[in-house]
């Protein structure tokens, strides 16, 4: 066993170089830092990840990761890093989550061994879903197969975990050592991907984080993350896309996540096509909402102007979107699309349609080349008269209209609550109104809050909403909150939630205090999951096992964690709004209950516009795809 004393002074001693010089990099290049030094393998992953500036560690520390949980106590004590321990992997995931999708700032999540690890990779289909790096340092069975480890996989087979995790994203074990600069390397590729980032699972055998490498050439940890695309190709696809699009007569351009950095050249191919924009929910305020092509979100969830695109539409312009089931209302969402031009820096995401003309590359780049062509072609600069265009704006002012009508009874009397309550549409649009006078980052956590949520912002610019569309994890809102609490770019956080997301993850109630978040709990209770009973009411007329009679006082319970501000909204507008600004005013984490109206009255919701292949509707929804045959 080495001398613990020797070997935490050195340590020590290396952990201040770092911090005095600013950096590894500049350590090294003062001489402060030596090139080579004996050092564990648990060491060379902390100082491989500063140098890939990852200094944002939410831990949830066990048997499995004591070594790195001492390498990051001494590397906190000397400046360079953070360490938060919380209450479980599946907040640490949202929140490091969140960090990097508000702020870009990375951050790594460090578990144990066994049921801690399986919370992680559940929690890790966000970021897997949503195109976000995240790390993942995770114990992992020792490597000498002494026999069974507690907690790991019970089957007499190698690197169990390492299979299970390399599903939901890409994994490495170090199994040896030596390896360290090669798993890093790989866990950046992934995590710092320009166009498809996800989650990267370092898996690090307990008996192989205190092995002690011999003269470590630190030197050899990698810097430089992967760089961008530059456009697509042109192959002749440029001007057989500008051709295409000249020749439709109702151009619908999907917007997905992939486009975060194209609105410029998005709206210039707007008006250089005539065409009307249909928004991915990840993506609000890339197009600002007032903008008159902009006809909001489309798909199972959509708006009636935004579906009233995609059904009439003759050519589809597809950007950065992977086509989640609910956005392309399960393939059927272009029922008269003869032709797509799908950007994309992804080729399986861009030969996704037939009758595809594909531009694989950066979508802002692929598009400022494709409107050069445009304009080569004689494409005008838009009719803002046009027959296409009158019509969808139109059906936009019916939306408006159909939802202005809901803001205008945001009390219904509820059956439930026996009293007249708010709706969860009013409730939402003061609460997203509020945030945005506030300048106060949304979140939204699944369910009928997401949906009415993404059908209801008015965002004018990217970076006002964040909604989990692609994996809808209940009590992801939430526990993004902690975000608020470790970044380095300070924003006040608003977590829209229902009563049954807050009740699968309520932890950030204590992990908030401790850590410092500063952030409010919207929580609109109706006593169940209300998108699944509308759903079942829709296809059965019938609703089984998602509601409940048990009255909970979540005033009293966040009132029980001293720190947390527990309020209650009310029953009006007025006194929701007196609520959000006690809660902004308060030093901490707020918590503001709110009972909403669930029930048939069409004014408690935003209503379904779309198709879907799930339940009872699969057969007609799948006919009709291959009926479409797109």
């Amino acid at each position: 066993m080495a001398d613990t004393t020797q070997l935490t002074k050195a340590r020590e001693n290396r952990a201040k170089a770092i911090a005095d010089a600013g950096g590894v990099a500049e350590a090294l290049a003062a001489g402060t830092l030596p090139q080579r030094a004996d050092m564990t393998l648990s060491e060379a992953i902390v100082m491989g990840l500063l140098l890939q500036e990852v200094r944002t560690f939410l831990c949830v520390l066990g048997h499995g990761s004591t070594e790195i949980g001492e390498i990051l106590r001494i590397y906190q004590n000397a400046g360079l890093l953070r360490t938060c321990g919380v209450r479980n992997e599946l907040e640490a995931t949202h929140a490091a989550t969140a960090l990097r999708w508000v702020t870009g700032q990375k951050a790594a999540v460090v578990a144990s061994i066994g049921p801690g690890p399986l919370h992680a990779l559940a929690a890790s289909i966000v970021p897997a879903s949503d195109g976000l790096g995240v790390w993942f340092l995770i114990g992992d069975e020792t490597s000498e197969d002494e026999g069974p480890n507690m907690q790991q996989i019970p089957r007499h087979q190698q690197h169990g975990f390492l299979r299970l995790f390399s599903v939901m994203g890409e994994a490495y074990c170090l199994h040896t050592p030596g390896a360290v600069s090669v798993a890093l390397r790989r866990g950046m590729n992934v995590v710092d991907h320009p166009y498809r980032a996800g989650p990267f699972f370092l898996l690090m055998p307990m008996n192989t984080q205190p092995k002690i490498m011999e003269r470590v050439n630190i030197e050899e940890l990698p810097i430089g993350p992967p760089p961008r695309l530059g456009p697509a190709a042109d192959d002749g696809a440029y001007a057989r896309a500008a051709q295409a699009i000249r020749a439709a007569e109702r151009v619908v351009v999907k917007v997905g996540g992939g486009a975060r950095n194209a609105g410029d050249q998005l709206e210039a191919l707007l008006q250089l096509s005539d065409g009307v924009a249909v928004l991915s929910p990840l993506i609000t305020g890339v197009l600002p909402h007032d903008h008159p092509r902009n006809m909001m979100v489309g798909g199972s969830k959509g708006s009636l102007c935004g579906n009233y695109a995609m059904d009439e539409a003759d050519l589809l312009v597809a950007i950065g979107t992977r086509f989640v089931c609910q956005s392309d209302c399960s393939r059927t969402g272009y029922p008269k699309v003869k032709t797509v031009v799908n950007i994309n820096a992804d080729i399986h995401s861009a030969m996704h349609y037939n009758k595809t003309i594909a531009l694989i590359g950066d979508a802002a780049l692929s598009l400022e080349r494709l409107n050069d062509a445009l304009r080569s072609e004689g494409a005008p600069q838009g009719d803002d008269q046009s027959p296409w265009l009158r019509e969808c704006r139109a059906k936009r002012d019916a939306w408006l209209a159909f939802k202005a009508e809901r803001y205008a009874h945001p009390i219904l009397r509820d059956a439930v609550w026996d009293r007249e309550v708010l709706t969860q549409p009013a409730a939402i649009k003061a609460g997203t109104d509020w945030a945005r006078a506030h300048d106060a980052v949304a979140f939204f956590d699944a369910g009928d809050v997401q949906a009415n949520g993404f059908q209801i912002v008015e965002d004018e610019r990217l970076g006002r909403t964040f909604t989990d569309t692609g994996a809808s994890y209940m009590g992801f809102a939430v526990s993004a909150l902690l975000s608020t609490a470790v970044t380095t770019k300070p924003f006040y956080g608003l977590a829209f939630t229902g009563d049954g997301s807050f009740v699968m993850n309520p932890q950030i109630l204590v992990d908030g205090v401790m850590h410092g978040a500063r952030a409010c709990i919207v929580l609109m209770d109706n006593r169940r999951m209300g998108a699944i009973s509308g759903l079942q009411d829709a296809q059965f007329g019938a609703e089984h096992a998602t509601w409940d009679t048990v009255h909970v006082d979540y005033v009293a319970w966040a009132n029980a964690v001293k720190g947390v501000q527990g309020l209650f909204a009310g029953y009006s507008i007025e006194d929701l709004i007196a609520a959000l600004d006690k809660a902004y005013a308060y030093d901490g984490l707020s918590l503001i209950h709110v009972p909403v109206y669930y029930g048939p009255d069409e004014l408690g919701g935003m209503g379904v516009f779309g198709r879907w292949n799930v339940g009872n509707w699969c057969e007609a929804t799948q006919a009709l795809r291959h009926d479409i045959g797109l």
